[in-house]
């Protein structure tokens, strides 16, 4: 199994960025898996954020932060990362990463997932 860790939240104004990171040890050699990013508000349902194939070569976000966040990989570090530029008071949740294949092409289905992060809060104030 592959472990995760999360790490880059913090406190933010409005306007602002941030850089997530997720790296992964332990069995880290599929070169078909897809990571993805989910949030999870105090009261809300946890929500797709982003997601990226291995490869980098196809990409998933969802409407409400498709123009403001970049979701891109290390591979050679076993890292992906979430860019978040002009930050709202929205955004503000914990953030999780998860992994599971590729294919299907499924990025928003949390059942597929096979490992999840700890997760790293992300606080952005008015």
């Amino acid at each position: 199994q592959v472990h995760l860790v999360e790490s880059g939240g913090g406190l933010v104004q409005a306007g602002g960025s941030l850089r997530l990171s997720c790296v992964a040890s332990g069995r880290t050699d599929n070169n078909f898996a897809m990571e993805g990013w989910f949030r999870q508000a105090s009261g809300k349902e946890r929500e797709f954020v982003a997601a990226i194939n291995w490869s980098g070569s196809r990409r998933s976000y969802a409407d409400s932060v498709k123009d403001r966040f970049t979701i891109s990989r290390d591979s050679a570090k076993n890292t992906v990362y979430l860019l978040m530029n002009g930050l709202r008071p929205e955004d503000t949740a914990v953030y999780y990463c998860g992994t599971r294949p590729s294919f299907p092409w499924e990025p928003s289905r949390e059942e597929g997932y096979e490992s999840w992060g700890q997760g790293t809060r992300v606080t952005v104030s008015s």
